[in-house]
């Protein structure tokens, strides 16, 4: 299978990983302040990332690689969960799905600015129109208004823009789990103390459902989904494999129907086509600068067999 075609079955499921998130976060949120839930994911991801790279014997990342880190670690892991959930505060979460479909278009932006990727012309137009139709559909829903959560959740797509072209871009050096691994590990010093500052005095209160909601964003959201997401832009393309953020505000609107018990509109239909389609059409001309490192394939090969040790 060609390494391109990896890419996409890599991003895909790192896709779906992280379409659970926001409906995860609007659970957590309801009992949990949303900066004790953002330093606690955060927290207990970055030990189990530590772990790993401990398990795992990886060398520490380079001087001249801090600065990715950093800006991986304030978009991605601090940045975006932050400002989702206090606008999961005030808002629903299939309101709030709808803004993740500009996350593709902030992703190939920062992916041409920072991993000197040049995607055909035509790439553009397929990122803008299913961008466009996301946004006009956000718009519809806030009564053609835009209020304080909408700006949050915009702010919050731009910080994971970027810190995932960041982090794609280091991971062809590093690979991709290390490198949330790392970012996560190099914030651990403020965020575990800020964690204990901020817990609830009692947790009593807390529910199951707030619990589970925790568990899934400091699992899956902030560490897993991140191995297959950063592996699938390394090896399809930041810009091009980016695209199929496009779908994920619809992933996550089926999951607030199970979850939440929210509808899906006719509108909602159609535009799901409609972005289905510009994402097919992204995936045709988005092309990559370079072609993939093959120290990832040969990293996740060692990987495999440190774990096969292990057994």
């Amino acid at each position: 299978m060609k390494n391109t075609n990896k890419g996409w079955i890599y991003g895909f499921i790192g896709m779906t990983i992280f379409s659970a998130s926001l409906p995860a976060t609007r659970v957590a949120v309801g009992s949990f302040d949303p900066i004790f839930l953002t330093l606690a994911r955060g927290s207990i991801a970055g030990l189990l990332g530590l772990a790993l790279l401990l398990l795992f014997k990886e060398k520490r990342p380079q001087t001249k690689d801090l600065h990715s880190l950093l800006i991986v670690a304030l978009g991605v892991v601090i940045g975006f969960p932050l400002l989702t959930a206090y606008a999961l505060q005030h808002v629903t979460a299939a309101h709030s799905t709808v803004f993740i479909g500009l996350l593709p278009l902030a992703t190939a932006l920062f992916g041409v600015l920072r991993g000197n990727e040049k995607p055909q012309a035509i790439f553009w137009l397929f990122s803008l129109l299913g961008s466009a139709l996301v946004a006009g559909y956000a718009l519809i829903e806030s009564a053609g208004s835009f209020n304080l959560w909408d700006f949050l959740m915009f702010a919050a797509i731009v910080l994971c823009g970027l810190g995932y072209a960041e982090g794609a871009k280091l991971s062809r050096r590093l690979g991709g789990w290390q490198v949330i691994s790392w970012a996560l590990v190099f914030s651990l010093p403020v965020m575990i103390p800020i964690t204990f500052y901020t817990m609830p005095a009692s947790f009593n209160d807390i529910t199951t459902s707030a619990w589970v909601g925790l568990a899934y964003v400091s699992l899956f959201s902030m560490l897993i989904g991140f191995i297959f997401w950063y592996r699938g832009l390394v090896e399809g393309g930041i810009a091009s494999v980016g695209q199929l953020q496009l779908l994920q505000p619809f992933f996550s609107l089926i999951l607030a129907v199970l979850l939440l018990g929210e509808t899906i509109s006719m509108t909602m239909m159609v535009i799901t086509l409609g972005v289905v389609l510009c994402v097919a059409g992204a995936k045709r001309f988005g092309q990559k600068n370079a072609p993939p490192n093959p120290s990832v394939t040969n990293q996740t090969n060692i990987i495999q067999q440190n774990i096969n040790a292990t057994k």
